[in-house]
């Protein structure tokens, strides 16, 4: 049996944004644990009903009485949490979950849980507008694993100082079983290699012949899954669609919209230049990550990788939250000076980080970076007992390890 992994962090941010709204959309990864955390949060409501499209019998319900869950057994009478499962897949999802919530948010709560990118789906002006907030899943991350965190305030005035909060033989002990197993909550909990290799294959394969085709009615799904097979070597440089589209001789217009496929699924995810006040910059191809990041054989690029990830969940979590409308970028102008990532908070430059797997030797391109921009800068590591603190100009500059970082994250 697979060794239950408390999401407390999430649980407690649950009954925060449901005490806002009746209701919520939690979005993630496939077996990023969103089912498990919609039964943990179910088992604080007296009454509560689990619903998945993926169930015949449950299908049959919505189709044969749309109002199903009001023959739910109550054991008192609070409202009654409702979760809908994957109801992304029902073609008629979005007006039926706009009926429902119209006519009974006052007596329900609702939990739409759904392993595509529901924000995706909607569109401007869709029925649902206004009727729910989101809430991001990810796999687990340092940060979440961490056993103390920053205070958001005290990060955001100065992310430099501050973050040796936990022990860190255990944070680098941690970093590297998510090197090894990611962050999916089934293999790292198992903690065995071979069942990550296992895992990995399944997983990819199942959301490419399984979600993506159902998805897109894709009849040649192997080119598919051939172009995913391609990414490992893709990630931490800018992706030229052009080239990809070249390798699997298939249009420019095909290759993109496989890969804009990958994003709606969660197998990956990308970002985009930063270009404000950078002369000569590049302004057009993506950075492409992946959230199974072990499958990455270049130690380097793994690192660069995780560290992504971590970037990615504080983000959202930060944006879910309502403290800001935060962002993550890349930088490179044309002669090829590059910084790995840029926080933004409306449209703000405002946290450079550098990512290096073992030299803590100051990046030129972060200096010169940091001198256009004047935002803090910081050099990750991935070793132990990294901590420097350097003067440029007006500005500073910090080499740290990246587990001692990271894990302090807010």
């Amino acid at each position: 049996m697979t060794k239950f992994i408390n999401r407390q962090l999430y649980t407690n941010f649950w009954q925060e944004l449901s005490n806002e709204k009746k209701m919520i959309f939690l979005v993630g990864p496939r077996q990023a644990g969103k089912t498990t955390l919609a039964k943990e949060v179910a088992k604080k409501y007296p009454n509560s009903l689990y619903f998945n499209w993926d169930i015949i019998a449950d299908k049959q319900k919505i189709i044969k009485r749309p109002t199903f869950f009001e023959e739910m057994n109550r054991t008192d009478n609070s409202a009654p949490l409702v979760i809908f499962d994957e109801i992304h897949k029902y073609k008629q999802w979005k007006n039926y979950l706009k009926g429902i919530y119209d006519q009974f948010y006052q007596d329900y709560v609702f939990l739409i849980s759904g392993s595509g990118r529901l924000d995706l789906y909607q569109k401007a002006g869709d029925s649902l507008a206004g009727r729910y907030l989101m809430f991001h899943l990810s796999p687990l991350t340092l940060t979440e694993l961490s056993d103390e965190k920053r205070d958001f305030k005290n990060f955001i005035n100065n992310p430099l100082v501050n973050f040796k909060l936990n022990d860190s033989k255990k944070m680098v002990k941690i970093w590297g079983r998510l090197a090894e197993l990611s962050g999916f909550p089934e293999p790292f909990a198992k903690n065995k290699k071979t069942f990550w290799v296992k895992w990995s294959k399944n997983y990819s394969r199942q959301i490419i012949y399984e979600d993506i085709r159902d998805l897109s009615q894709i009849k040649n799904i192997d080119d598919v899954a051939l172009l995913f097979s391609l990414l490992p070597l893709k990630v931490g440089s800018p992706i030229s669609i052009n080239n990809l589209a070249g390798d699997l001789q298939v249009s420019f217009d095909t290759a993109k919209n496989w890969l804009k496929l990958f994003d709606l699924t969660y197998l990956t995810f990308r970002i985009s230049p930063w270009t404000k006040k950078i002369a000569r910059a590049i302004s057009k191809e993506q950075k492409l990550y992946l959230f199974n990041y072990p499958v990455i054989l270049d130690a380097g690029v793994r690192f660069e990788n995780m560290v992504a990830v971590e970037l990615y969940r504080t983000i959202y979590y930060w944006n879910d939250k309502g403290l800001g409308n935060f962002d993550l970028h890349y930088l490179k102008n044309k002669e090829q000076k590059e910084v790995d990532f840029l926080i933004s908070n409306n449209n703000l430059p405002l946290l450079l980080i550098e990512t290096k797997n073992a030299d803590v030797q100051l990046s030129n391109s972060l200096v010169s970076f940091q001198n256009n921009l004047n935002v803090p800068a910081v050099q990750l590591v991935n070793k132990e007992n990294i901590y420097q603190l350097k003067a440029n100009g007006k500005n500073k500059i910090a080499t740290v390890s990246a587990s001692d970082w990271l894990a302090s994250l807010p």
